[in-house]
C-alpha cells in the first residue's frame, strides 16, 4: 500500500468515487454494504435478504465497526437489522455517525 492510498484508506475519501453510482441510481447514501459477485455465489438462503435492499454508501456495518467486523454472518445480520429499522430518520442518524466515524478515523484499514 503506497502512502496516498494509505492515507486515502485511512480519511476515507476512496468511498467518494461512489458518489457517483448514488448520481446513477445504482446505489443509495444509506443501505446495505454492496457484496461483491464471488460473496454472492457462496450466500446460503438467508444471504440473500441482504438483497432486497439497494446496496449503500454507509450503514450499520460502517457505523459499528468497519473493518473490525471479520464475522461474515455479523454483517448480515447488521444489514438485515437496518432493513427491519428503516426510516428516514434512522438513515439520517447513520448519515451522522457516519460523519463521526470518519472523523475519528475507526476502523478504516
Amino acid at each position: 500500500i503506497t502512502c496516498l492510498g494509505a492515507f486515502l484508506r485511512k480519511t476515507s475519501l476512496d468511498e467518494f468515487p461512489q458518489f457517483w453510482n448514488v448520481l446513477m441510481g445504482d446505489m443509495s447514501l444509506v443501505g446495505t454494504r454492496p457484496p461483491t459477485i464471488d460473496e454472492v455465489d457462496k450466500y446460503d438462503t438467508h444471504h440473500l435478504q441482504r438483497l432486497n435492499v439497494k446496496p449503500g454508501i454507509t450503514g450499520e456495518w460502517q457505523v459499528n465497526g468497519r473493518s473490525t467486523v471479520k464475522n461474515f454472518e455479523d454483517i448480515v445480520n447488521m444489514d438485515l437489522h437496518y432493513q427491519n429499522k428503516w426510516s428516514l430518520w434512522y438513515d439520517f442518524s447513520l448519515i451522522f455517525k457516519t460523519v463521526i466515524v470518519v472523523f475519528n478515523k475507526q476502523g478504516a484499514y
